[in-house]
């Protein structure tokens, strides 16, 4: 099977973000995703697993965990969604994506096996699904055994179709907010009861720093049904900031017997709170004598740790020893990573006024993910990704001019590379060219300005 084919077959499947739930739950459920990997032998058990769940948070989290496992020379295996460019990087082992052909590799081997489950009559296999069972098996073939499978929920928690484990190390459960209400609840409080769904009895949970008692309270009592320990990181530990610029934070973390200055490389200070989470899971898995790892490692691995398209500074302006604007590109589809963004705009970047990049799917709220950052526009053009569900940029432009009292310049663009080049041209050499809303958008805006780069590198070295 070639990459391409792989591609056909994962695409034949349901679409993961808008097919795996219905009304209240799963269309693929749990009976179904454990019906599928007991046909492929239960390769989802006898590994060490560490599962997260949450609103806001999820993919850092993971990630630094994961950073920190690989930094102490364990093998590790991190699952995670959505992909910003491909799906191979959905899947890491020892922080490092699988390339396309061990991708198509993998799907090849359990493609006659899901078939076969199709078959059977399990009709409701979904993309995500087939995505889940592929991680596990590549997990469980590896050239070399892995020691730990970090695993980052898609949606929800207790129906998700990661939720298989009838034993697991630790629980995470990250920030909870207002999010997927027809599907999981219409407080914070019953969307935490769901995420908490992933916590078994018996595991360490893990809970991050939260803003509602309600979400802590739903947490708390699923530790106490399961009798699982329970390590609440904003009870137990007290963070505070040192140094924060483009290039990083460094923040102190104490608690329970614990004192560390930390250093990370993402920027925002919400991301302090996500480290914290991931070094407490780690410091309680050492505790335990199920992981080797020393305090440098725990530092080493969350200087390590980056996601891209996530306050990600794709260039470097005038203003921070480059040239031009500088460029910034974080996925922020909602109200709450909007505020984040505008918080870090601000303090990590000095922004004073910005020329935003903007474009979202037709579900998103653009009205409440523009109210928070319209105090900052300077100019705005709206866009589309090639996804079909993009949202019309005349309609997104529409929804924006709310906020919008004396109207400053508010443009219109039908692809993402035109848009780059409109800011480029409208921006000052101090200003700051953000590109937010859908990751899709974001990763298109990543690819151009990667490859105008490149190309203006080429063309440099020719004409020396």
């Amino acid at each position: 099977m070639t990459y391409e084919e792989a591609l056909k077959f994962i695409q034949s499947f349901p679409d993961m973000e808008r097919a795996t739930f219905g009304a209240r739950g799963p269309t693929m459920g749990l009976p179904a995703m454990k019906s599928l990997l007991t046909r492929l032998g239960d390769p989802h058990k006898g590994t060490k697993t560490i599962h997260i769940a949450g609103s806001k948070g999820k993919g850092s989290t993971s990630t630094f965990v994961a950073a920190m496992l690989a930094e102490a020379g364990t093998q590790t295996a991190l699952y995670t969604s959505p992909h910003l460019h491909d799906y191979p990087e959905r899947f890491a082992f020892n922080m490092e994506a699988i390339s396309e052909e061990t991708f198509a590799r993998g799907l090849s081997e359990i493609k006659g096996r899901i078939e076969e489950e199709r078959d059977a009559g399990n009709t409701s296999i979904s993309t995500f699904g087939v995505l889940t069972a592929l991680f596990f098996h590549l997990v469980k073939t590896a050239s070399k055994p892995v020691d730990w499978q970090v695993v980052e929920v898609g949606l929800g928690g207790r129906y998700d179709v990661t939720n298989v484990f009838e034993s697991k190390d630790v629980a995470i459960i990250t920030p909870i907010s207002l999010e997927h209400v027809e599907i999981l609840g219409s407080t914070q409080t019953e969307i935490a009861a769901n995420k908490a769904g992933i916590i078994v009895p018996h595991c360490v949970s893990i809970l991050a720093p939260q803003k509602d008692a309600g979400a802590r309270t739903a947490v708390g009592r699923r530790c106490h049904e399961v009798d699982a320990e329970l390590i609440d990181v904003g009870k137990k530990f007290k963070l505070k900031a040192i140094s924060q610029d483009i290039s990083g934070q460094t923040f102190t973390m104490e608690g329970l017997q614990t004192s560390m200055e930390l250093s990370i490389s993402m920027l925002g200070s919400h991301q302090m709170g996500n480290a914290a989470t991931a070094v407490a899971a780690i410091l309680a898995m050492r505790s335990k004598g199920k992981l080797d790892i020393s305090d440098e490692q725990i530092r080493a691995g969350l200087k390590k740790a980056s996601i891209k398209g996530r306050l990600e500074v794709l260039r470097k302006g005038a203003a921070f020893g480059g040239s031009g604007p500088t460029i910034v590109a974080d996925g922020a589809h909602n109200h709450e990573s909007a505020q984040a963004l505008s918080q870090a705009l601000q303090h990590f970047f000095k922004a004073k006024q910005c020329v935003f990049v903007i474009g979202v799917n037709n579900d998103k709220n653009i009205g409440a993910i523009w109210k928070e950052l319209s105090h900052l526009n300077k100019a705005a053009i709206a866009t589309r990704s090639d996804n079909p569900r993009s949202m019309n940029p005349e309609e997104i432009i529409d929804m924006m001019s709310v906020f919008e009292a004396e109207r400053p310049e508010l443009h219109t663009s039908q692809n993402v590379p035109e848009a780059i080049e409109k800011a480029l041209a409208i921006a000052d050499d101090d200003d700051v060219i953000c590109v937010t809303g859908s990751l899709y958008v974001v990763a298109e805006a990543r690819a151009y300005l990667l490859a105008k780069e490149q190309a203006g590198k080429t063309a440099a070295r020719f004409s020396i």
